[in-house]
């Protein structure tokens, strides 16, 4: 054990404690003076201690036990899918998350995250480098993540359904897959996406009435506010403008720490959340959002770093596939704030308040060190 331990990479967990101050940091300022969110900040603090406790866990568990058990997490995840849809309370317009003790709650569709991300780094495997097949292979792919998808999405949760294609297609590409499937795929994304835009702009006032009797306006407001932002309503617009106003008056030093809570942050929803990116923004400015960029990609570099050290193929896809999750997971969720991305519930990882989240992203990491640790060149398991 001590030498698995020795094992990890000390660079990662250093990187980690900054993140865990900065968020610590970050929600003590946001929840400031606000009873309903009194102690956040404090069990920020305890979940970063679970969270390191269970990052050393699944590393000192080989990976390759959760790749020989992929159906049996995979069978677990989608019955926790499908439960959470039929029985969990709907919170704002979404049937997501399964109420806990003490406040608490669990989201089923993070966890299928990673359970998502070791089925598919099974299913590659078995090629063992060889180029994808379109049939025995890119069609299982595609339809072992189509279903995790399609439960996430009747929730509705268009984030994290989003993010369950991001990284199926962030492995596929390192996955041996042919020029011309890859330019096929990109051919039908972008043709969905220029669909979708030409249905929803066509049918506009259709499709608000329908949100509307099934009580779904807020994702039809999101997303008309995102492509029609001069003649959507104020309402539809007013999360995006002010979250940009906010980060805008921070300028290049920031108004400086606890100095925000007074400003325009206080006028956008979850600021110690979704949003807490535009607290950073307000009081640290260009360069606090700077130094905070900077060590997501640190992050981020030493992970592909693993990957590519990796002996065993169905590590590296493990290891890319989480750097695909994170790598969405900032861009999609600063773009919001700044406008450049429409307005879902994807937090900023490891500064967002939220256990479910962090713990995830916490455990994720383990699994990083996991296929770091046990890399045996000569015994590799089959």
């Amino acid at each position: 054990m001590l030498n698995k331990l020795k094992k990890i990479d000390v660079g990662m967990i250093v990187i980690l404690l900054a993140f865990g101050v900065v968020s610590t940091m970050l929600v003590h300022s946001a929840t400031y003076g606000n009873p309903e969110y009194a102690g956040y900040d404090t069990k920020t603090i305890i979940f970063y201690g679970l969270g390191f406790f269970v990052a050393i866990v699944a590393a000192l568990l080989d990976y390759r036990i959760y790749l020989k058990a992929w159906y049996v997490l995979y069978g677990i995840g989608l019955i926790l899918l499908v439960v959470v849809y039929l029985t969990a309370p709907e919170i704002n317009g979404a049937k997501s998350w399964f109420p806990l003790p003490g406040g608490l709650q669990f989201q089923p569709a993070e966890m299928v995250k990673l359970i998502l991300i070791i089925t598919v780094a099974y299913l590659m495997g078995r090629r063992q480098g060889e180029p994808l097949r379109v049939r025995q292979d890119l069609f299982v792919v595609a339809f072992f993540s189509f279903v995790p998808f399609a439960l996430v999405m009747i929730q509705p949760d268009l984030g994290n359904a989003i993010i369950y294609l991001v990284i199926v297609l962030g492995m596929l590409w390192i996955g041996n897959v042919r020029y011309t499937h890859v330019l096929l795929g990109l051919g039908v994304v972008i043709g969905g996406i220029m669909l979708f835009m030409f249905l929803f702009n066509t049918y506009n006032t259709e499709i608000h009435d329908y949100a509307a009797k099934n009580h779904k306006l807020h994702w039809y407001e999101r997303i008309n506010g995102f492509f029609n932002p001069e003649t959507a309503s104020e309402k539809e617009v007013y999360q995006a403008n002010k979250a940009k106003i906010a980060i805008g008056s921070g300028g290049l030093m920031g108004d400086g720490y606890m100095k925000g809570e007074s400003k325009n942050r206080k006028f956008i929803p979850y600021p110690y959340s979704d949003a807490i990116f535009v607290v950073i923004g307000e009081e640290f400015g260009f360069q606090g959002a700077a130094v905070v960029l900077m060590l997501y990609f640190l992050l981020i570099y030493r992970m592909i770093i693993i990957a590519f050290q990796c002996y065993d193929l169905r590590g590296s896809f493990i290891v890319i596939g989480i750097v695909s999750m994170y790598v969405f997971q900032v861009f999609q969720n600063i773009g919001m704030m700044i406008g450049l991305m429409p307005i879902t519930g994807i937090t900023l990882p490891f500064i967002s308040y939220g256990g479910t989240s962090l713990l995830l992203n916490m455990l994720c990491i383990g699994l990083v060190f996991s296929v770091k640790v046990h890399q045996e060149k000569y015994e590799l398991a089959t």
